[in-house]
């Protein structure tokens, strides 16, 4: 028989390992050692619960224990290896959303089984019934988990843009009465849990699990693709929070652990970018900030005239500058034109021109986008900075590089209080001697937004993938 004391100490051991790996994560510079941490500690926690299993395995059931878990490792390892392998960079926040919606299945098929089998997991009463707390902790898991699934399935067809089903679209969905419905089906699923909580019967878990899926798409599909990166950052939340309920349940600390460590990380990565953009987190859920945005966006979007230019002219302003700030965007992450990027900012630092890059906390799809794009081209740390850091610069800047953002450089979120993201903390490009703009066309940006930023009498626009263009800038510097 395994001792609990030790399986308690690797746990905590795997627990640590998390901390460190959040640590790490932090910064650039650490990321590394947080992952190398992050995978040492799952490591641990596996072996732990594998050994578990089969030390608390009814005689003769030992083997059965073990090859089920065998089983989970090789299927979950090698989706996991393989979609980690073909996802493009552009792809990574669908893939968050799926691992989010896989977190909050496990949990309610976890909680299923507790009901199912409560003397399997050691939490029944002599009489066979589980106790009135580990019901209620079944309820809160099985919810969030459910919650999480369902919207974590919504907001992949949002963020993917390639299915053609309503719900999965990115503009928002509503109608009349939707809060109000949501408002009924939350005080159903409350009233069922509280009748499952009460008698522990399964008639009111799947009517609560039922409602629990639903509200799960209802809560999702009113928010539009602006807010899409506060969405997957609050389902990491909701997924931490289920994991951590199950746990209590199970009276296993390591979920307890690392669900809450989760869940705290999320709600505050999600409070940070409510805040970088000037949003209130309740209004997020709530939905509608998409809808608004559309609509302006579509009432300005006029025939105004542009400063367009070749690559060739963007090269020759480059050359002449003495400082250049890149602030690179989505669009930079579509065509993968991060090397090409690199290569002509290494160009320009030959010259003896001070380059930077600008970062917003929200550029991309989903946070440390275009610290993660950057890195991969092994972009020097010391040339990146968050927007709190550079925005003081660019009045001082010669020359700033737009590459395919949009909604984060937009100066109506200083200068318009009447636009949709009016008060939303902005890279101050606008204030440069000389703006570039590179974008496929004028399309507006994730909000829907036109922007004043590319009418300005000392912005230029270069059209074109973002990858091509870059390098013909780079042979027109050399």
């Amino acid at each position: 028989m395994i001792s609990m004391n030790l399986v308690t100490l690797f746990y905590l051991i795997a627990s640590v390992c998390f901390i460190q790996a959040l640590k790490g994560l932090s910064h650039p510079t650490t990321s590394r050692r947080g992952n190398a941490f992050g995978m040492a500690g799952m490591g641990i926690a596996i072996v732990t619960t594998a050994v578990l299993i089969i030390g608390l395995a009814r005689e003769g059931a030992a083997g059965i224990g073990l090859v089920w878990v065998l089983i989970g490792l090789l299927v979950g390892g090698s989706i996991g290896t393989i979609m980690a392998k073909r996802v493009e960079m552009t792809k990574m926040p669908e893939l968050v959303a799926f691992m989010h919606s896989m977190i909050g299945l496990a949990a309610v098929a976890i909680a299923i089984a507790i009901i199912g089998e409560p003397t399997a997991f050691g939490i029944a009463n002599p009489d066979g019934s589980i106790p009135l707390g580990n019901r209620l902790e079944l309820f809160i898991g099985t919810f969030v988990g459910a919650i999480t699934f369902s919207g974590s399935v919504i907001a992949f067809g949002k963020l993917s843009g390639k299915y053609k089903f309503r719900l999965f679209q990115g503009a928002p969905v509503v109608f009349s009465g939707q809060h109000i419905l949501n408002l009924l089906l939350g005080i159903a699923m409350v009233a069922a849990g509280i009748w499952f909580i009460a008698t522990q019967q399964w008639t009111p878990f799947i009517i609560m699990t039922v409602i629990a899926f639903v509200l799960g798409v209802l809560i999702i599909i009113p928010i539009g693709g602006a807010d899409m990166p506060v969405v997957v950052s609050m389902l990491n939340s909701y997924s931490g929070w289920a994991a951590a309920g199950i746990g209590f349940s199970l009276n296993n600390p390591m979920l307890i652990i690392a669900g809450s460590l989760v869940g705290s990380s999320g709600a505050i990565l999600s409070y940070i970018m409510c805040k970088a953009m000037n949003r209130s987190f309740f209004n997020v859920i709530l939905g509608g900030f998409g809808a608004e945005a559309g609509v302006a966006g579509q009432a300005s979007q006029e025939q105004r005239n542009v400063k367009s230019g070749s690559a060739d002219d963007a090269a020759f302003m480059l050359s002449n500058a003495d400082t250049v700030t890149i602030v690179p965007g989505y669009g930079l992450a579509v065509a993968r034109a991060q090397h090409a990027l690199k290569e002509l900012t290494d160009k320009l630092t030959e010259q003896g021109i001070t380059v930077k890059y600008a970062i917003h906390p929200v550029a991309g799809r989903m946070p440390g986008h275009m610290n993660v794009l950057l890195a991969e081209a092994e972009v020097s740390y010391d040339q990146v900075f968050e927007m709190d850091d550079i925005n003081s610069e660019f009045s001082q800047t010669d020359v700033v590089l737009v590459l395919g953002a949009n909604d984060v450089v937009n100066p109506a979120a200083k200068n318009d209080p009447q636009s949709p993201i009016a008060g939303m903390p902005i890279l101050e490009a606008y204030k440069a001697r000389t703006i570039i703009v590179n974008k496929r066309s004028m399309a507006a940006g994730y909000a829907g937004l036109d922007n004043e930023l590319f009418y300005m009498d000392k912005t230029m626009m270069v059209f074109g993938d973002a990858k091509k263009v870059l390098e013909d800038m780079v042979k027109a510097v050399e």
